[in-house]
């Protein structure tokens, strides 16, 4: 391709951003099978209508064309430090290919990093806009974490989860990338206009809507698939049943992405929507370890979890067994203790006087019994109740 056809494709390109509402799959047909800059001359009406749509809806797209202008988006997007990545350019993220027909016709980016390059490790955090302290724990943890660990955290932007988020990457000095459904130089929301700046001076910000472009709740649902397309994974931190953060990790299922749910109290409807997707095909994750060890490369694994190794822990399994059948209270002798281990009277003797030796068991008369520290050891062990 040209330069002069690579600037007519661009242009093609924004120009459609003003009339093809994003995720139009229909649309997205037209520019596979046509090419975008003869579908920009036909909704500029040169040559017949488009086929796929009714009389109404054409009507609705010519007269959303008469007013777009895609020289002036470009000169407002440069004046404020916004990039416009088509498909198919250095800086396009190729995952998002995936989504096929309903693709993004381009992305406007605001922000220093190569948005290519920062996809290839990204991760989404995504979850409830009310949620509760723990939630927002739980994301400003799990994401300073990814981020320290050389991970790109990508969230929505919104307040809750996303913006904890958000601030979790920031604080570690991390990389985070806001993916918004607005134009990116009108931050929304609008209490998170410093936030959003900051990720742009940090991180990056990125959308589909051209310079100005309002959201609407139609916009939000279909961001959520970019954010999903974008990532290896998806966790989503608190959502309840009906969601937008389910929409995301949904859309990551059907792209073969992971989907990682972090669990919550059982009576709480804000991890409602969390638990139905962990008893489907959602995998529980409760740190940074485990969500790379899911999306990150062969290697990388969450290390073994375990409780802390107590001293009755380091005796041999015979040994063990010895000190298993002395009662609690009342002392044994050492046929009954024998019986108890399954093992023969010599055998209990000589495991008797090593446990003594190490202060587990005292002689009194006849029999042997549990000393107090060994008693108290046993009592703090959940494993020997």
């Amino acid at each position: 391709m040209s330069p002069a056809e690579r600037l007519d494709e661009l242009r093609a390109r924004v120009f459609l951003t003003r009339v093809v509402e994003p995720g139009d799959a229909t649309a997205g047909l037209w520019m596979r099978e046509l090419g975008a800059p003869e579908v920009a001359a036909r909704l500029q009406g040169h040559g017949p209508p488009l086929p796929g749509v009714s009389r109404r809806r054409w009507e609705g797209l010519r007269a959303r064309a008469e007013r777009a202008a895609p020289d002036r988006d470009l000169a407002v997007a440069e004046e404020a430090g916004m990039r416009f990545v088509p498909p198919g350019g250095a800086e396009w993220p190729r995952q998002l290919d995936d989504l096929g027909d309903a693709r993004p016709l381009g992305l406007w980016v605001r922000g220093p990093a190569d948005l290519r390059m920062w996809a290839l490790r990204s991760v989404a955090v995504v979850g409830a806009r009310a949620c509760t302290e723990y939630g927002a724990h739980m994301a400003a943890m799990l994401a300073a974490d990814l981020a320290e660990r050389g991970w790109v955290v990508v969230s929505g932007g919104a307040y809750g989860i996303d913006g904890a988020a958000h601030r979790g990457a920031l604080g570690a000095n991390g990389a985070t990338v806001a993916v918004l459904a607005c134009g990116i130089d009108r931050p929304y929301p609008r209490g998170h206009t410093a936030l959003i700046d900051r990720i742009a001076g940090q991180g990056l910000v990125v959308g589909e809507l051209p310079p100005g472009d309002h959201p609407t709740a139609g916009r939000f649902i279909l961001r959520n698939r970019v954010i999903a397309a974008l990532t290896r994974g998806t966790v989503v931190v608190e959502a309840a049943h009906r969601s937008g953060a389910l929409v995301t990790a949904r859309a990551a299922q059907r792209l073969a992405r992971h989907t990682m749910g972090v669990p919550g109290p059982a009576t709480s409807a804000l991890s409602a929507g969390v638990h139905e997707l962990l008893r489907q095909d959602a995998v529980l994750v409760t740190d940074a370890a485990e969500i790379i060890e899911l999306v990150g490369g062969i290697g990388e694994l969450a290390p073994e979890r375990h409780g802390p190794v107590l001293p009755r822990d380091l005796l041999p399994a015979a040994t063990r067994q010895v000190l298993a059948a002395l009662p609690a209270r009342a002392p044994a002798s050492v046929s009954d203790i024998a019986r108890g281990a399954q093992t023969s009277q010599d055998d209990a003797v000589a495991r008797l006087y090593e446990l003594r030796a190490l202060g587990y068991v005292e002689r009194h008369d006849d029999g042997w019994k549990l000393t107090r520290q060994a008693k108290i050891s046993i009592r703090t062990d959940p494993s020997a109740l």
